[in-house]
């Protein structure tokens, strides 16, 4: 392993593998100790007087950290946008299942994008569309508010739901 050539001459402060003080000594004590025991000699604190080095296996360390930010990752919940599509004549139960579908996924902290379609002649009862987007955003407003009002989008109205903040977050 290469060393610092601006710590070769002075002395540096050394941890060892299992987290114990080795004391102060120089960086080649350092190194051949590292060495014998088949490990890195890693800088930890370089601003430190004297710097830190521990003596580490630095292949294992970056592992580590790389799973520990993939669980992090994962470990997020929500920030995803989900759609739930309708119909300017949707029955009352199918739109019931639809809305509750629609609160599932708002409670997981999702956003929803709800889309209204029409076709053909659908587009002259576009009162009935504005009517069916109100509904919806009445029966999600205890989980959910507006993030984009209703809006026509060509043949589609779309209105964008994100789940209400919640204290503490």
């Amino acid at each position: 392993m290469r060393v610092n050539e601006d710590i070769r001459d002075r002395e540096i402060r050394v941890i060892g593998a299992e987290g114990e003080q080795l004391g102060i000594m120089s960086p080649q004590d350092a190194l051949a100790e590292s060495k014998e025991n088949g490990l890195d000699l890693v800088e930890v604190a370089p601003t430190a007087k004297p710097p830190v080095c521990r003596i580490m296996d630095y292949g294992k360390y970056k592992y580590e950290q790389s799973r520990k930010e993939r669980v992090l990752k994962s470990s997020q919940k929500g920030g995803h946008l989900k759609e739930v599509k309708f119909r300017p004549y949707t029955g009352e139960h199918d739109l019931e299942f639809k809305i509750k579908h629609a609160k599932d996924f708002l409670e997981a902290r999702n956003k929803v994008k709800i889309t209204l379609m029409f076709r053909g002649r659908e587009m002259a009862f576009r009162q009935k569309g504005w009517e069916i987007m109100a509904q919806v955003q009445k029966r999600l407003e205890d989980v959910g508010q507006a993030e984009y009002a209703p809006k026509f989008e060509g043949r589609n109205m779309i209105m964008v739901l994100a789940p209400k903040s919640v204290k503490g977050e």
